[in-house]
């Protein structure tokens, strides 16, 4: 059977504060006459989260002008950190910091009427080398654990780089629809995944692949995703969480 990389459903990763109470709101809710409404903010009040972990702004509707919004979100650790804006779609902004964060830190979001404030994780973090075709998983800095794993095969190789875990799924549907293969092509599938962490809203996941175990540590073989074995993947679960940052590198 072959390896599975996107989802058939996507989710965003965001906690709507007027409803869980996941911050607070003082002032004025808009955040300029011309920006709307924020109606949700992650990581929610009071969370602990890794120590690379993407803040997302969502709005009531869309945002027209993207530099006043952007310029009234304000992250502080304790010192204003640095970070980069991307949008998803017009109505979602996602900061993200251009390095670790500290470890154990109190993190505080201000954006134009709502604060919120969570704490970084004790460094918990994963690298993996997809020439070696290793995972390896750190806490502060010292390996704990390192895994055999399979990634993009040619055609389809896994992107190198820096990524926050985004969310978290212990069942998930791969469907390569998604991607725009169908099912009958030799390279279509249709798959339930289990133990998975989204890296990219692409279709990069980490995930179990029980179809693959015997590549895992010699070859790439995915359509994409990292592969683990059904055990290493459970207990990656089980252990990360959402901002855990995972590099990827040849």
């Amino acid at each position: 059977m072959r390896s599975a990389c996107r989802p058939l459903f996507l989710l965003a990763a965001v906690v709507a504060l007027a409803v869980t109470g996941a911050g607070t709101a003082f002032g004025s809710i808009a955040a300029a006459p011309a920006t709307p409404a924020i109606v949700a903010i992650s990581p929610s009040d009071g969370t602990t989260v890794g120590i690379y972990p993407p803040v997302t702004v969502r709005y009531a509707a869309p945002v027209t002008d993207r530099a006043a919004a952007e310029r009234a979100l304000t992250v502080l650790a304790p010192e204003a950190v640095p970070g980069h804006v991307t949008w998803r779609g017009a109505t979602e902004m996602t900061w993200l910091p251009e390095s670790y964060l500290p470890a154990r830190t109190r993190v505080q979001v201000f954006a134009a009427g709502w604060r919120t404030e969570f704490e970084t994780n004790a460094g918990f973090s994963a690298e993996g080398d997809i020439s070696a075709h290793t995972f390896t998983v750190s806490i502060g800095g010292v390996p704990v654990r390192t895994m055999p794993a399979s990634y993009g095969k040619p055609g389809w190789e896994t992107p190198a780089g820096t990524f926050p875990i985004l969310e978290k799924f212990r069942r998930v549907t791969f469907d390569s629809r998604t991607i725009g293969i169908p099912l009958s092509s030799p390279e279509g599938y249709l798959i339930q995944g289990e133990y998975a962490e989204r890296l990219t809203w692409g279709g990069v996941f980490v995930h179990s692949a029980p179809w693959s175990v015997e590549s895992q540590g010699s070859a790439n073989v995915s359509h994409g995703c990292v592969n683990l074995a059904p055990d290493d993947a459970a207990w990656f679960y089980e252990n990360a969480g959402i901002g855990d940052p995972v590099q990827l590198h040849w």
